[in-house]
């Protein structure tokens, strides 16, 4: 908002101006203005901002250097104004060498070495644009106290404005009137056209003027709510999970006839995620010694414990089926990934049937093969072939986590029908931390949700320049192999291609025989619309599907109606059982007074 002179209305604050301010709605006027290049250089020059902590900024220091000068000009200029005050500090007078402003719309980051992936990350929220002005608003003293913050109220140019934000109870979008219009796209995926997709094309988005969510606190109500059709869409808690979905005798999932009775619609997806169970590569037992044959048993043993822990039992007991076993840190549908028999790990699963997942599929190695591994190993029966000392694997977990009893109790019992003992240390979130980044773990089960669609993204939790201990990376298991290592320096600065892919499948096939995880399993997303939702897509990777999506008020409006007629029998019903518990005291009454009545009439003709 400006004044008419075209100054900012709202800068310079003071204490009396933000006494009776409790929201961003406090502030009566608004304004708005075009989205410039500047506002995006501006973005740029926060990731070096020592007040900003940013998580990326040491990775994109790498390909922008002027990062790391503007950094260290930016705390110097914050220690001096520190000792002068705390004046905030202006980027606008810094210079940020390797970005720069070309004109109104444009802008040019020039790079040091090849980094294809630098796409991806200029679609994150780390490269949004931010306005100048938005954050020297912010900045003022008295903001923060008043939870006036951009990460509370972001500013930006998309579908919809955030109007109400409070986490505990609801939040709510509100129609952006100056939002540019896209027009719905005309061309999509294979299938779109017939499930209806692209029946909107070249209409003006956004389609819904509101969006209210609602923070429910129990499950019950919210799921009731959902089949009331209160809300529009749902996912799948496993409480929920036989009420809403059936699995046929292949595996197969589909919709339970109530769910169909009323319209309602399953999306599902592979979530471009990996959970694992990692091997701390430090630990002599699991990572070897230093000499060769020390690292080769040890990688037996690691192979074993893979082939022994039945993934696909896993998935089953504890996700409801709701999950891929994984073959690589690669999920399907990233590039890299394989299908059918090409797409195994051979050290845990044999093909059976055809080349292709539809005419074959994969098999999980004997517990006999997991069993001659752990022997040569050194470990037959799970003892050692030296002392005949017993194998204990620990795992190293958070309460509430994968140290939960019958998890707890299944991983017991796969490790002891391969003949090891297994036991679970549960810790405190901060001394589980602590034990990871010291190295003091054994076995661990950690997640990754890819940032964007690339295979460096996930091949690089196991690249050793990014090891936990000694450089406080995300490869937690501390996996170091040289060649690896030089197949991932190679593989990250390439585009897609038939190259790239033949390195990444040597990339993965070291991975399988050196097994530094257990490639547990590729989560499936599981989500539940009424049929007047439309335009709806599951995407894990893409966040701005909300403009896409329309609602059939009428059908819902409708639905809503016949779903939740008055049921007034059961008020005929209590009002007969008061009655009924009534009636007899009534007619008892009604005696009483009856007979005293007479009896008063028989004494007072006595008396005269």
């Amino acid at each position: 908002a400006r004044k008419e002179d075209g100054s900012p209305r709202y800068l310079g604050l003071s204490a009396d101006d933000l006494r009776a301010v409790r929201g961003l709605g406090d502030f009566a006027d608004t304004g708005t203005r075009e989205l410039l290049a500047a506002d995006y250089v501006h973005q740029i020059k926060r990731l070096a901002h020592p007040h900003l902590h940013s998580p990326i900024f040491e990775l994109m220091a790498e390909y922008i250097p002027g990062l790391k000068t503007l950094h260290a000009q930016l705390l110097a200029a914050q220690q001096a104004a520190s000792a002068e005050g705390g004046a905030e500090l202006d980027l606008e007078r810094y210079e940020l060498p390797g970005v720069e402003v070309i004109d109104r719309f444009s802008y040019r980051i020039t790079l040091q070495g090849a980094y294809p992936q630098f796409l991806y990350w200029l679609s994150m929220p780390f490269f949004s644009p931010v306005p100048r002005e938005v954050d020297r608003f912010f900045a003022q003293p008295g903001m923060a106290e008043r939870n006036l913050t951009l990460d509370w109220w972001p500013v930006g140019t998309g579908p919809y404005m955030l109007v109400e934000n409070n986490p505990n109870a609801r939040m709510v979008l509100a129609r952006n009137p100056n939002y540019r219009g896209d027009p719905y796209p005309c061309e999509g995926e294979a299938g779109d056209t017939e499930a209806g997709l692209l029946a909107d094309c070249g209409q003006p988005m956004p389609f819904i003027d509101r969006l209210v969510f609602s923070r429910e606190r129990e499950g019950i109500p919210y799921w009731n709510k959902f089949l009331q059709g209160y809300y529009d869409a749902s996912g799948v808690s496993s409480d929920n999970f036989d009420q809403a979905v059936s699995l046929s005798s292949q595996g197969e999932v589909a919709l339970s006839e109530d769910m169909e009775a009323k319209g309602i619609r399953l999306l599902t997806s592979i979530s471009p995620s990996i959970f694992y169970i990692g091997f701390n590569m430090l630990d002599p037992v699991l990572g070897g010694g230093p000499s060769k044959a020390e690292k080769d048993r040890a990688r037996k043993l690691r192979q074993a414990i893979s082939i022994a822990l039945d993934m696909e039992e896993f998935v089953s007991i504890f996700l409801n089926g709701r999950g891929l076993p994984g073959m690589s840190p690669i999920p399907p549908g990233i590039f890299g990934a394989h299908e059918g028999r090409a797409g195994i790990n051979p050290v845990v699963y044999e093909w059976r049937g055809g080349e292709t997942a539809a005419g074959g599929h994969a098999q999980r190695r004997s517990r006999d093969e997991a069993a001659r591994l752990l022997a040569e190993a050194g470990w037959p029966n799970g003892r050692n072939a030296q002392t005949g000392e017993p194998l204990v694997i620990n795992l190293d977990t958070t309460p509430g986590g994968l140290g939960d009893k019958a998890r707890s109790d299944w991983l017991a019992k796969q490790f002891r029908a391969l003949g090891v003992q297994f036991v679970v240390r549960p810790t405190d979130f901060n001394r589980f931390q602590d034990k990871i980044r010291q190295g003091n773990a054994q076995l661990f089960f950690f997640g990754w949700n890819a940032d964007y669609p690339d295979p460096e993204n996930l091949l690089f939790l196991l690249h050793g320049p990014q090891g936990k201990v000694k450089f406080n990376g995300q490869n937690a298991a501390n996996y170091a192999n040289p060649e690896y290592d030089r197949l991932f320096e190679r593989m990250k600065a390439m585009p897609d291609g038939p190259a790239r892919q033949q390195i990444i499948d040597r990339m993965v096939a070291i991975l399988q025989q050196d097994a530094p995880w257990i490639f547990a399993f590729h989560p499936k997303a599981y989500s539940l619309q009424h049929g007047w939702v439309l335009n709806r897509k599951p995407g894990s990777m893409v966040r701005n599907n909300m403009k896409y999506q329309r609602l059939d008020i009428a059908r819902r409006a409708d639905a809503r109606a016949a779903w939740n007629e008055p049921v007034l029998w059961p008020l005929a019903l209590v009002a007969l059982l008061i009655a009924g518990l009534i009636a007899p005291a009534l007619l008892h009454w009604r005696r009483r007074e009856r007979a005293t009545a007479a009896a008063g009439v028989g004494e007072s003709g006595g008396r005269s």
